[in-house]
């Protein structure tokens, strides 16, 4: 039973889930202080230096809209960073590294491996083997 959980935690793709979790909430932590202590006091409303300070009373309650409104502004940047620090890197090289053919386009199937290339490849993407013209 303790063999079992051990290779489970010990794959590879446990470990990198794990590291990019710890990453990813020390990088929140970094948004979280770059927006209440540097962005928010150049933005603030006047007469407020940080919009946590902004409250609303109802029936005796308080509403915090100001911290939401530091919080969407820390999601916001932290979406921006990873759209464009991560997801377009990766859709750049994928697109660059893509050997599958469109799904619109016409294939023939390479006579030495058998996978599916462009109907005018000279070469297949996958063996590198010459196509006959045909």
């Amino acid at each position: 039973m303790l063999k079992g959980f051990r290779d489970f935690v010990l794959r590879g793709n446990v470990v990198d889930l794990a590291v990019a979790v710890v990453i990813g909430a020390a990088f929140g932590a970094v948004i979280v202080s770059f927006v209440t202590n540097i962005l928010t006091p150049i933005i603030a409303i006047p007469g407020s230096a940080d919009f946590a300070d902004l409250t609303w009373k109802v029936s005796g309650s308080s509403i915090l809209y100001g911290q939401f409104i530091n919080d969407l502004i820390s999601f916001l940047l932290i979406a921006l960073a990873v759209y464009f620090l991560v997801v377009k890197p990766v859709t750049r090289l994928m697109e660059r590294r893509k050997t599958e053919p469109d799904v619109g386009s016409a294939t023939k199937e390479c006579r030495e491996c058998l996978s599916k290339i462009p109907a005018g490849a000279r070469r297949c993407a996958f063996c590198t083997s010459e196509q006959v013209a045909s």
